[in-house]
C-alpha cells in the first residue's frame, strides 16, 4: 500500500458521509491533494481539530480510491492562536487559502508556493503586523512568484513614467491619463504596491491602514481574478470597491 509522509496547509474542507470529512492540502513536496479523514467529524475524534482550513499540519497518509489520500495519523505544526482571534485575520487568513486552492490541479508540487503559504499564514498570525494588507500584498506577490507581476512604475500601454492615474488587470498594470481604463489609481496606492513588490513588505504591514490601503485590496482582488479567470467567493467578500473608470475618456 502507497503511503506517503508530508507537511501540509489545509486549504478547505466539506463533509461525507455521516462522520468523515475531505480535506483539500497543499502539501510541501506533493502539490494539491485530496485527503479523507474518516470518522473526524466524531465527538471522540483527535484529528478534528487539526484538520481545519488555514491549519498547518503533518500529515501521514495511504492512498485510497482514485486521487484521494486517508489519513493515518496528523499533528499540528502551528497553532496560529492569534490568526483565529480576530475576524480581520481570520478573513485574510481565509481569502488566502482560497487563492491558493484556485491554482490548477494539474500543476506539479511547488515548494515555492507553499513557503509563501506558510509565511503569509505565519504573518497573520503575528500581532506586530496589521492585517488588512496582508492578503493583498500575498495576490501580487503570487503574482510576482508566477512571472505576472503587474506593471507599477511606467504605464503599460505606451510606457510613459506618467502621471500614472490607473490601473488595468486585463492589460498587466498602470496606465497614463492618454491611455487610462479599468480603476482609477491614487498616488497613495500606488505608492504602496510599489513597496510591497519592491522590497518594503514589512513596513508596509507594520503600518495601521495606510493611506490608499482600500484600493490595494481592492485591485489586488481584481489582479488574481483576472489572473485565474473567475470570481473568488471569500477574497472578493474581503475587498472594498474601488471606482471604476469608463472608457473613453474626455
Amino acid at each position: 500500500m502507497k503511503e506517503l509522509e508530508d507537511e501540509a496547509v489545509v486549504l478547505r474542507t466539506y463533509k461525507s458521509g455521516e462522520s468523515d470529512r475531505v480535506c483539500v492540502l497543499w502539501t510541501r513536496h506533493h502539490g494539491k491533494l485530496r485527503v479523507l479523514a474518516k470518522g473526524v467529524r466524531k465527538t471522540t475524534s483527535r484529528m478534528g481539530g487539526s484538520l481545519e482550513p488555514m491549519g498547518h499540519v503533518k500529515v501521514d497518509l495511504v492512498k485510497g480510491r482514485g486521487d484521494l489520500w486517508i489519513t493515518k495519523h496528523v499533528t499540528h505544526l502551528e497553532r496560529m492562536t492569534n490568526l483565529r482571534s480576530e475576524y480581520e485575520r481570520i478573513a485574510a487568513g481565509l481569502a488566502v487559502v482560497e487563492v491558493v486552492d484556485a491554482i490548477p490541479t494539474d500543476e506539479a508540487a511547488d515548494e515555492g508556493i507553499f513557503e509563501m503559504l506558510v509565511r503569509v499564514l505565519a504573518t497573520l498570525d503575528n500581532t506586530e503586523f496589521h492585517p488588512e494588507l496582508i492578503a493583498a500584498s500575498f495576490f501580487f506577490k503570487l503574482l510576482a512568484y508566477d512571472g505576472s507581476e503587474p506593471v507599477v512604475d511606467f504605464c503599460v500601454n505606451c510606457e510613459s513614467r506618467g502621471p500614472l492615474v490607473a490601473f488595468n488587470a486585463e492589460v498587466g498594470g498602470t496606465l497614463c491619463a492618454n491611455c487610462r481604463s479599468g480603476t482609477a489609481i491614487s498616488a497613495d496606492a500606488l505608492g504602496l504596491i510599489r513597496r510591497i513588490l519592491g522590497g518594503d513588505l514589512a513596513g508596509v504591514l507594520r503600518e495601521n491602514n495606510p493611506p490608499g490601503s482600500g484600493e490595494v485590496m481592492a485591485l489586488a482582488h481584481e489582479a488574481i481574478e483576472v489572473h485565474f479567470g473567475k470570481r473568488l467567493k471569500v477574497s472578493r467578500s474581503t475587498a472594498p470597491l474601488a471606482p471604476h473608470i469608463e472608457t473613453p475618456f474626455p
